[in-house]
């Protein structure tokens, strides 16, 4: 039998017990979220060994495209079935009169449910061009060695389709410190191509994510 929601919980977000977090139905072999959407349960072992043999297939620059542009779609796909389902439960309201923060957390929630880590954005940069994003306990990060440099790609695409959406502007992300690097959180940074690729040059030299945002905005 699939594990059960109680009645009258589809529309509760605060929620704790893995009874709440998906339904599992032994016979199918199926586990899915709150929303219906199909999820699967894999290992650090399994997300380790896909990310290294996508690298081998098709190279390593390639792998980040892959990746980046994984997150970013599904992000997209992800907020329009987000968007639909918070209007209809609040009555139509719609989502750009709804608090930001709000928002955010509704969405992210789920994510954290799944082991995809927490999160802490920052707006404070907005009239500048830049959002901060800080990632903590990235399951990709926390899957690979200490590589030194960046890996977090697929979060990165996630993090520009969640804003491009909610922006309505093409916008893209690059990540500028991370846990693979030896850092305690990975961070993030959304904004223009202009400012992703100034970005990614100093993330080539070796700047610390303060000093690439001082460089940005000073």
């Amino acid at each position: 039998m699939p594990v059960s929601i109680e009645a009258g919980a589809q529309h509760r977000h605060n929620y704790y017990d893995p009874q709440d977090f998906f339904t599992s139905n032994p016979e199918t072999g199926e586990i899915r979220r709150r929303d219906g959407e199909r999820v699967v349960a894999v290992s650090e072992d399994f997300i380790a060994a896909l990310l290294a043999g996508t690298a081998q297939e098709v190279g390593e620059e390639a792998a980040r495209a892959i990746l980046y542009q994984t997150g970013y779609r599904w992000a997209l796909k992800d907020m329009k079935t987000f968007q639909r389902n918070i209007e209809e439960e609040f009555g139509g309201t719609k989502l750009t009169d709804m608090h930001l923060a709000f928002v955010l957390e509704t969405w992210w929630w789920p994510l954290t449910t799944q082991g995809w880590g927490g999160w802490k954005y920052d707006f404070s940069m907005k009239s500048q061009g830049i959002i901060t994003i800080d990632l903590y306990d990235s399951v990709i990060a926390r899957s690979l060695e200490q590589l030194g440099k960046p890996v977090c790609y697929w979060y990165a695409g996630l993090f520009a389709g969640l804003i491009t959406h909610l922006t309505r502007r093409e916008l893209n992300c690059i990540e500028i410190q991370c846990y693979a690097s030896g850092h305690d959180v990975c961070r993030f940074m959304v904004g223009q191509d202009k400012r992703i690729n100034a970005a990614a040059f100093w993330v080539e030299e070796g700047a610390t994510a303060g000093e690439i945002l001082n460089k940005l905005v000073g």
